[in-house]
């Protein structure tokens, strides 16, 4: 490996090409094209976006339990809410088996650009999170299970059976910050905006707009700061078990001491280091908050104790050699500043 290749600028490499794709593939393939190649991809691209390839899952699944719950409650056929939400999460599933949580890592546009942001904090010289507090962790896992139970699922369903008003048909398509980055960079302004038609609606819209400027101003300070709550990400983790890519762990009694992989990881997955070590057992730790980005095996100094594996074959292993190189690479970037804002205020103070 030379001090410009490796796995994390490959990996960026992907997402800037599926990024492209993904916000404005319909100008290759037409949109009507576009409009129908599966709508219920397993990362966050938005519909509101008129000149994407495709659009994710949850936006399919909102509608089907808004428009569907209450008329199959109504009629007793429940095959009206079935049908549609079984033929998206199938479509989803095909898709997802193929590259697991990697559609996290590896393809999710708002994933891409929360990273390009930290890049950007990065070498304006801010001062950057590495890792957030045990405690801290603990405490915002459980909200992406709340996002997809509630917004996805729950408040959906409610409207649909009458207990709450239309407003609230697809509130994670009206607060999700990936509808408004997608499409200003489609040139389009319309999304962002206060909407004063019902108190339902403004409640919504300034929760969307705060929402996706908290976003953007964190992830230039803190590793990837809205993915560590998506609901898609929930989603994921419920099929993780099923997806061909996978992270896998060697067990061996010294894969506690140093602690590399957990520092590597944008998640703080702490379990990475101190779980899984029973020697000479090999474990499937794609782990729910797990993106499958790579980074862990990348700076992980032990021959073949960390993996990535496609369909149980090594695709990409730990590497005494290439993590020496692989963290001096490192240090040459972390060196880099374009303005170094922190020095200012030191010399200030």
């Amino acid at each position: 490996m030379n001090s410009i290749m490796n796995l994390t600028v490959l990996r960026r490499a992907v997402q800037l090409f599926m990024f492209i794709l993904l916000v404005y593939g319909s100008v290759v393939v037409g949109f009507y094209a576009a409009d129908k190649i599966s709508g219920a991809l397993p990362s966050l691209s938005c519909a509101y976006d008129q000149m994407n390839a495709d659009y994710c899952a949850l936006i399919p699944l909102q509608h089907q339990f808004h428009h569907r719950l209450g008329a199959a409650v109504d009629s007793g056929n429940w095959f009206t809410l079935l049908m549609p939400v079984l033929t998206t999460m199938a479509t989803f599933f095909i898709m997802f088996i193929i590259l697991n949580k990697a559609f996290c890592g590896w393809v999710c546009p708002l994933g891409f650009f929360q990273e390009v942001m930290q890049l950007i904090g990065q070498k304006l010289g801010l001062r950057k999170v590495d890792s957030l507090s045990h405690d801290a962790v603990d405490k915002v896992r459980p909200v992406k299970w709340l996002m997809l139970g509630g917004l996805v699922f729950g408040l959906p369903a409610l409207t649909s059976l009458g207990f709450l008003s239309d407003e609230w048909g697809d509130p994670f398509c009206q607060i999700c910050p990936s509808r408004i980055l997608t499409t200003l960079l489609s040139a389009d302004t319309d999304q962002i905006f206060v909407d004063t038609s019902t108190p339902s609606y403004m409640f919504l819209s300034i929760l969307g707009d705060f929402l996706f400027g908290l976003t953007l101003a964190l992830a230039m300070t803190l590793r990837q700061p809205f993915c560590r709550i998506c609901p898609m990400l929930a989603l994921h983790a419920v099929f993780r078990k099923l997806g061909l890519a996978r992270l896998v762990k060697k067990g061996t009694s010294r894969c506690d001491k140093c602690g590399l992989c957990a520092e590597a990881c944008p998640m703080d997955i702490r379990e990475l280091q101190s779980e899984f070590n029973d020697v000479e057992k090999t474990r499937d730790i794609t782990l729910p908050d797990c993106t499958l980005c790579g980074r862990c095996v990348e700076f992980c100094p032990d021959k073949d104790v960390l993996q990535l594996r496609y369909l149980n074959i090594p695709v990409f292993s730990a590497d005494p050699k290439y993590f020496k190189k692989r963290k001096k690479a490192q240090k040459h970037w972390d060196e880099i500043k374009l303005i170094n804002l922190d020095a200012g205020k030191k010399v200030r103070t």
